[in-house]
């Protein structure tokens, strides 16, 4: 009895674990599209970034005297945000993307 119940324990934690492999697979390749998606922008100008992605909820000069444009929406109640990193000479440098999907 002791043996079945290891067994089905054993099981059960197989099961977990896999399932957390699946879950993190699928999160993974959803990240991976969404830096494809907005590493397009890397180099072109600020306005081609606004018209393709419209007037920025936020934007402010950071601690190294960029400028930031931030994008807030949200899908499923969960909230997504994307902020844009602008250089002196108006060419977007960098972005980081949380909650995004």
């Amino acid at each position: 009895m002791i043996k079945f119940k290891s067994a089905i324990s054993l099981l059960i934690i197989i099961i977990f674990f896999s399932g957390c492999q699946t879950v993190k697979e699928k999160t993974d390749a959803i990240v991976e599209k969404e830096n494809e998606k907005l590493s397009k922008f890397l180099g072109k100008s600020a306005s081609e970034l606004q018209m393709e992605l419209g007037k920025p909820d936020e934007d402010f000069k950071n601690a190294k005297g960029n400028f930031e444009l931030v994008y807030n929406s949200k899908k499923y109640l969960v909230p997504c945000e994307r902020r844009f990193e602008i250089n002196s000479e108006n060419l977007v440098v960098g972005f980081v993307s949380n909650g995004c999907f």
